[in-house]
């Protein structure tokens, strides 16, 4: 149901899409965005599924819809580092690149993606932070100020290798990265990880973290929604 326009905006996530573009589809489509709510993409957009090339289509399709803010995830990393001679192009291809060069055509090769796409990933940040929330896409150092977080951390370290404790600003983090292989949101009450493997079976989960609010949908169509679970001590 369309929610009136002159409704409080909103602040959602969305985890990660990995190329997934008939979930992201169908979440954006339940979501209802509005002009003034602020969507913040928890980023790996692109890698592993089949459609990444029509998934960055729609983002940029995003910022005249509502107000876009994506986090540079690590598959994105990755290609910015295989555009730029950091990254071997195999290694990339070995960690979801190869379908992501397929979105763009069979035999495609990185001379062939656009320019636009390639600067549209460059101008993603780090993180993002509200005065009760801050969102990344990995995972952070607990009692390290936002502002000197290392990107690497922030883009590569997982939950399953390191949980942090509550950040020394007593924002609540809001993570993607680390995939619940069961679909499901990982809550400890001052840290949500939404990343529930949408690529591999899952959901593409959005969450609305002031009303804890979710929204949920996958490659096959279907869609639910509900509330964020409660918090629990360990994953």
């Amino acid at each position: 149901m369309s929610q009136s326009v002159s409704s409080t905006p909103r602040t959602i996530a969305l985890g990660d899409i990995h190329g997934c573009y008939a979930a992201l589809d169908k979440l954006l489509s339940t979501i209802d965005l509005r002009k003034d709510d602020r969507l913040i993409v928890l980023g790996d957009v692109i890698d592993r599924g089949p459609q990444s090339r029509a998934v960055i289509e729609r983002l940029l399709q995003l910022r005249d819809a509502c107000q876009l803010l994506p986090i540079l995830g690590n598959h994105e990393q990755m290609l910015l580092d295989a555009v730029d001679g950091k990254m071997a192009l195999q290694d990339w291809l070995s960690h979801g690149g190869a379908e992501t060069l397929d979105a763009y055509g069979p035999g495609a090769a990185l001379s062939i993606l656009p320019e636009e796409h390639i600067e549209f990933l460059r101008s993603w940040p780090n993180y993002h932070e509200t005065s009760g929330f801050f969102f990344a896409h990995g995972n952070y150092l607990a009692d390290v100020k936002l502002s000197d977080q290392p990107w690497d951390w922030l883009r590569w370290e997982s939950l399953r290798d390191l949980l942090p404790s509550c950040h020394l600003s007593g924002r609540t983090a809001i993570l993607g990265h680390t995939s619940n292989k069961r679909g499901e949101i990982l809550n400890l009450g001052y840290m949500v990880c939404i990343d529930t493997y949408c690529h591999g079976g899952g959901w593409l989960t959005a969450l609305e973290p002031e009303t804890g609010k979710v929204w949920q949908t996958n490659e096959r169509g279907a869609s639910r929604e509900g509330q964020l679970p409660p918090p629990q001590k360990t994953m």
